[in-house]
Parts: C-alpha cells; sequence; structure tokens
C-alpha cells in the first residue's frame, strides 16, 4: 500500500477530524482509536482481573524493546519517566558537573530545559545562552563561540516549539564528540514525526513526553542514556533502580549500587497503560513509516506557505525544507486570531510570535485548503477594523 493510500486509512484512526479542523498537534494529538482500545483493554483487564501485572510489566518490557528500535538504541539504553521535563531534570542531575564548569543552550528553546540546567547555578554551575533567530537553525558553529575546555553539556530541542526549527543535531553532535562534550536532547516535538536516531545524531541523553508526535495522553516519558556513561548517576534511588534489589525488601545498607543500563534511572512503578498505549501507538506510527510522516508534513507546509505567500501573512519559522517540519508560525495577532479560530472550530495554539499551526499524520491537503479559506475571511473582516483605527 502506496504511503498516501496509508495516511488515508490512518486519518480514520482520529474521529476529531469529523468534528473540528485540528492543527494543534504541538500542543497534543488526539486519541486514535487503537491507542484508546490499548487503554480500554488495560482498564478491562484491571476492572474485571484484579490487574494481571506480571503480564503488565511483561508488555511494558516489549513496549521497551519497540521504542529502543524506533531509536536505533538497544532496550537496556531506555527508560520510562513522566514527561519530558523530568527526563530533562534527570539529565541535569545525573551529569558529574563541578562549580565552575558550564552548559550551553540556545536563548529562547523550551523553558523546562532551561530551568533544569539554571538550578544547577546554586552548585556553581555556569550557564550559558547561544542566541539565534527563528529563522535560523542552530548548528555547530552556533554554539562553537561559546564553549571552552569547561563546557560539559550542550542541550537543545531538536525541534523548536515556537517556530518549528529543526536543528542540525548531527553536526551538533559531531562537535561535542570531538570536545568530549556531553549532548542532551529535547525530542518532544520531533519524535514521531521526524527520524530520530540516537547513535547516527550523537545523543549522549534524549528526553521525550508521548503525548504528541507518539499519539499516547500526558503521563509517560522516555529517556535514552548512552550506554557506557556510567559516570551519569541517579540522583534518587529506588529498589527498581538497583543493581541488587532485595529479594526480602529490606533494603541492604552497605549495597547501594545502581544499575549499569538506563534502568537506574527509573524509580518504582512506570505508567503500566500508557507504556500499553505507546506500543498500539508505535505499531500505528510504523504501518506509515516516520519518513513517511515527515514527508508528508513538509508537503502540508509547502501548500500553506504558497496560501501564505498568495495571501501576504508572514511566516514566523524558516521557509526551507531541509530546516522546517510540522510546526509553522503565522504572525497574526494573538488576541484576535486566537478567537476567531475558536469561533470557526479550528484547534491552533497562540505563540509568541502569533498563531501556530501545527500538522499531524492524520492533516491533508485538504485541511489546509479549508484553513487558507478561513484566513482569507478573517483578513477580510480586520481591514475594515484597521480602517476605522486610522480615521
Amino acid at each position: 500500500m502506496k504511503a498516501t493510500e496509508t495516511l488515508s486509512t490512518v486519518r480514520g484512526q482520529f474521529p476529531v477530524t469529523k468534528r473540528i479542523l485540528y492543527l494543534d498537534s504541538a500542543h497534543q494529538t488526539p486519541l486514535a482509536t487503537n491507542v484508546r482500545a490499548a487503554l480500554e483493554e488495560f482498564l478491562s483487564e484491571g476492572h474485571e482481573m484484579a490487574g494481571p501485572k506480571p503480564v503488565w510489566l511483561r508488555r511494558a518490557e516489549e513496549t521497551r524493546e519497540s521504542v529502543a528500535k524506533f531509536l536505533n538504541a538497544s532496550p537496556k539504553e531506555i527508560a520510562f519517566t513522566k514527561n519530558t521535563s523530568e527526563g530533562l531534570n534527570i539529565a541535569a542531575n545525573a551529569v558529574p558537573l563541578k562549580a565552575g564548569d558550564n552548559v550551553v543552550l540556545i536563548e529562547g528553546d523550551h523553558p523546562n530545559n532551561a530551568y533544569a540546567w539554571l538550578n544547577l547555578k546554586r552548585k556553581g554551575v555556569e550557564v550559558r545562552f547561544a542566541k539565534l533567530a527563528d529563522t535560523e537553525i542552530a548548528t555547530a558553529e552556533t554554539f562553537a563561540p561559546h564553549i571552552d575546555d569547561r563546557t560539559k553539556v550542550i542541550t537543545l530541542s531538536h525541534v523548536t516549539f515556537h517556530a518549528g526549527q529543526v536543528h542540525d543535531v548531527a553536526g551538533i553532535g559531531k562537535l561535542c564528540k570531538e570536545r568530549g562534550i556531553y549532548l542532551v536532547v529535547d525530542a518532544m516535538q520531533s519524535v514521531g514525526v521526524v527520524p530520530v536516531d540516537v547513535k547516527a545524531l550523537g545523543i549522549s541523553v534524549l528526553a521525550a513526553g508521548t503525548h504528541k508526535g507518539l499519539l499516547v495522553p500526558q503521563g509517560l516519558g522516555i529517556l535514552y542514556v548512552q550506554d557506557g556513561l556510567d559516570e551519569l548517576q541517579p540522583a534518587y534511588l529506588a529498589m527498581s533502580s538497583m543493581a541488587r534489589p532485595p529479594a526480602d525488601y529490606i533494603a541492604l545498607a552497605d549495597d547501594l549500587e545502581p544499575r549499569k543500563d538506563a534502568g537506574r534511572f527509573e524509580f518504582g512503578n512506570v505508567n503500566l497503560p500508557d507504556l500499553q498505549a505507546l506500543s498500539a501507538a508505535i505499531d500505528l506510527i510504523q504501518s506509515v513509516g516516520v519518513p513517511e510522516i515527515q514527508e508528508h508534513v513538509l508537503k502540508l507546509g509547502d501548500r500553506l506557505i504558497q496560501h501564505l505567500d498568495e495571501m501576504g501573512v508572514a511566516l514566523v519559522g524558516p521557509r526551507d525544507r531541509g530546516e522546517r517540519s510540522h510546526i509553522y508560525v503565522l504572525a497574526l495577532p494573538v488576541d484576535k486570531w486566537s478567537d476567531f479560530f475558536a469561533r470557526n472550530q479550528v484547534r491552533v495554539s497562540p505563540e509568541r510570535g502569533g498563531i501556530r499551526i501545527s500538522f499531524g499524520m492524520f492533516n491533508t491537503l485538504e485541511d489546509i485548503d479549508r484553513l487558507a479559506e478561513l484566513i482569507r475571511k478573517g483578513l477580510k473582516e480586520e481591514k475594515p477594523l484597521a480602517t476605522a483605527q486610522v480615521d
């Protein structure tokens, strides 16, 4: 089956498309039918059988294997968290940083990444910010002027939430490898939409939630920790993170060695229902293919940019195909246009530069044409108001 035919079939998995024009996948994706079925199966098992936990734990490990394959990692390099922010904070507290060491970020990147590292200033760690325009992507050259012999970490989003840039993580990863710097990546906006190969990109630690491109409700995150980085140690310990958990459930004060794999960063029970849902979501995504999803959202972006140029509406982020993906911010005043789209049953998000439009695998070219018609309508409504203000 061709990718276009598969995508047409997949759209039927998202009933929301029959009710509203959903263009807000960078905020959260709607629930797919097969993901809902996986959650309902979990609830039914808990309801009818009081919870077959050994079965659920086995499925969780199967999902770990699926996630590892999805990222070109090994299962022992994958841990499960609550969300992206928890994963980034785990990384910030695991890297062996001393007073005088420094970390380099992009100014204006997601604040939850910044706060994870800024919190280390109380320990004497310096946080440096590289400036980047909304139309630019980050490369090794972006960071090079800000690093020195005390630079231990470079951290950034793979895809930015506020302008949609797809940064050159592979080039930055090469720089980090050459300089002995950890590369910590927030993949919240890329995983499931843009191919993510942690080995090819040279990533040390990756954190992502699953409620966007991975189609699962909030409450689950994935954490990749490169094998061999044994110096990265957890700030918290639980029985699940120990190399030799006591069989009798009595803690041993003289045996505090954590696991060697990424499981040392897991604390207690993981989100079992969402893990079951994630398995179903990955099956759905793989039925299309991430490269095919990326090409699909790029085609949607091509059509959107064509319409915007015809209407004279500016795009806040990059225009080139190699620098963008599924997130587009339109330079339209938030105070007017948020209400306009809401009244016309269009789901979007206000963003610092205007109105953010973001696509999922279920969106179509017809969705883009419909959006353009609405924007033209809104622009006509705006002109008399502008004239009245001038008078």
